[in-house]
C-alpha cells in the first residue's frame, strides 16, 4: 500500500466571471472610482428606482434623483417611519445624500435637521419633468425596448 497526498488548489480568480477587458474587477480600484467620481458621474450613481406605476407608464426601471421628486424611503431606519415620504428637498452630490422634506431629526438644541439618506434606499414616485428629463426618459425607453427586441428575436433563432 503507498500512501500519498491529493493536494487541490482552488483559483478563486477563475470562478469570478469578467466580460469586458477593460474594465476593471478590482474591489480598490472601484472604490477609488466612486468615492473620486467628478459631479456628472456622481449625478448618474445616484440613481433611484422607480415605483411600479412609473416603471409601467415610461418603461424604465431607474432615473438619476433631483431636486422636487416626490421619494419614498424603503430601506433603512427612516422608512418605518409614517413621514418616511415626501419631496426632495436637496441633492448633496458630495456626499451621496438626498434630504427629504418630512424625514428630520431635532438636535439637541432642538433646532430640526434633515437627515441624509442614500439614493438607493428610495424609490421615485412622482418625477418632476422637464425637456431634458422627458428626452432621457424616450432615449432610455427606446433602448430598453430595443434590447427587449433583440433578446425576442435571439430566442426564436433555433
Amino acid at each position: 500500500e503507498s500512501s500519498f497526498q491529493v493536494v487541490v488548489r482552488y483559483d478563486l480568480t477563475a470562478s469570478i466571471m469578467k466580460f469586458s477587458k477593460t474594465t476593471t474587477s478590482s474591489r480598490r480600484k472601484n472604490r477609488k472610482a466612486h468615492f473620486g467620481a467628478d459631479s456628472e458621474s456622481r449625478r448618474k450613481l445616484m440613481s433611484a428606482a422607480l415605483s411600479p406605476e412609473l416603471r409601467a407608464k415610461y418603461n424604465v426601471r431607474s432615473m438619476p434623483i433631483r431636486r422636487d421628486d416626490e421619494v419614498t424611503v424603503v430601506r433603512g431606519a427612516r422608512s418605518k417611519q409614517p413621514a418616511a415620504e415626501g419631496k426632495v428637498v436637496a441633492v448633496n452630490r458630495k456626499r451621496f445624500s438626498v434630504h427629504i422634506e418630512r424625514v428630520q431629526r431635532d438636535k439637541v438644541s432642538g433646532n430640526p435637521v434633515f437627515v441624509p439618506i442614500h439614493p438607493s434606499n428610495l424609490v421615485i414616485t412622482k418625477l418632476k419633468i422637464d425637456k431634458d428629463r422627458a428626452d432621457l426618459l424616450k432615449r432610455k425607453a427606446a433602448g430598453r425596448a430595443l434590447r427587449t427586441n433583440a433578446a425576442a428575436a435571439m430566442a426564436n433563432v433555433d
